[in-house]
């Protein structure tokens, strides 16, 4: 992602909406507060003087109180992450938002000014390994791709050609396809795991052999440059620096991305891994 940012300010937009814990709340509604900051690139609008260059804000406003008021939720928490993920989803060229919503009516029987919930969300760049040696390899690539770049929270940025490439580990079977692609998300690294093993169900992927044969394998290999480690995912994936055939399609589609643990670049990963072979 961008290490700069252009920003649209929203100040205190007032609406009236249902949303609260108690019931009264949701019957007779009360007034909300919304402030936000829209990171964008609005240089070619600077230079250009034209609309379309930049995030109509009137229309932004407009969103959220149609927002606001066509849904109801129990807590601000969650009104605050449906909102920005739906404002990302539909006004796509903000890259990140920063989302205030405060609540000045809030029914706790105390003097109080507000309560609010601040909230920041953004896109974010991952890039996943494809594999598979059963069936028809291509297509279950190219259905999985199209079923992420449909996704609303998913855009495909860049696909790398396929290659084919002998087995990895000890298990025998047929040659693999390989490839990586680059996306833009707004999952986060858990969601995004957890659609991408709902995907290789949908293409009878099992896992009853370790490194065994299967119709589709879809992996997390970077996600920014964040460094995790659970009992599910690891990213970096943990072995990607050790194959070729997964880093000779990520070079071609980012060869100058740097691994956040070995702080090399994937062309210097990929070298490095060819030299070892030699």
């Amino acid at each position: 992602m961008k290490n700069y940012y252009d920003e649209i300010k929203i100040y205190d937009l007032e609406t009236f909406a249902n949303h609260g814990v108690l019931s009264e709340e949701k019957t007779l509604g009360q007034k909300f507060l919304i402030s936000c900051t829209l990171y964008t690139d609005i240089s070619k609008a600077g230079h250009t003087d034209k609309l379309k260059y930049s995030i109509n804000y009137a229309e932004v406003c407009t969103f959220i109180d149609e927002f606001m008021r066509n849904n109801t939720y129990n807590l601000l928490e969650a009104c605050a992450e449906k909102l920005c993920n739906t404002l990302l989803t539909h006004f796509r060229a903000v890259d990140k938002i920063s989302l205030e919503i405060k609540k000045p009516w809030a029914p706790i029987h105390l003097p109080l000014d507000t309560v609010s919930v601040k909230i920041e969300r953004g896109w974010h760049i991952a890039y996943i390994a494809l594999g598979s040696n059963i069936g028809d390899s291509r297509r279950y690539f190219s259905d999985a791709i199209e079923a992420i770049d449909e996704m609303e929270e998913c855009d495909v940025i860049k696909i790398s050609d396929y290659i084919t490439t002998p087995p990895y580990g000890p298990v025998e079977q047929d040659d693999f396809l390989n490839g990586c692609i680059m996306i833009r998300t707004t999952l986060s690294p858990k969601e995004l795991l957890k659609t991408l093993n709902q995907m290789e169900a949908n293409a009878g992927r099992t896992r009853e052999v370790h490194w065994g044969p299967r119709t589709l394998d879809l992996d997390i290999l970077l996600y920014d440059d964040l460094v995790m480690f659970t009992d599910n995912l690891i990213i970096p994936h943990i072995e990607m620096h050790k194959r070729d055939f997964v880093l000779k399609p990520l070079r071609q589609i980012a060869p100058y991305v740097i691994h956040p643990v070995y702080n090399k670049s994937i062309t210097e990963l990929f070298d490095n891994v060819c030299n070892c072979t030699k």
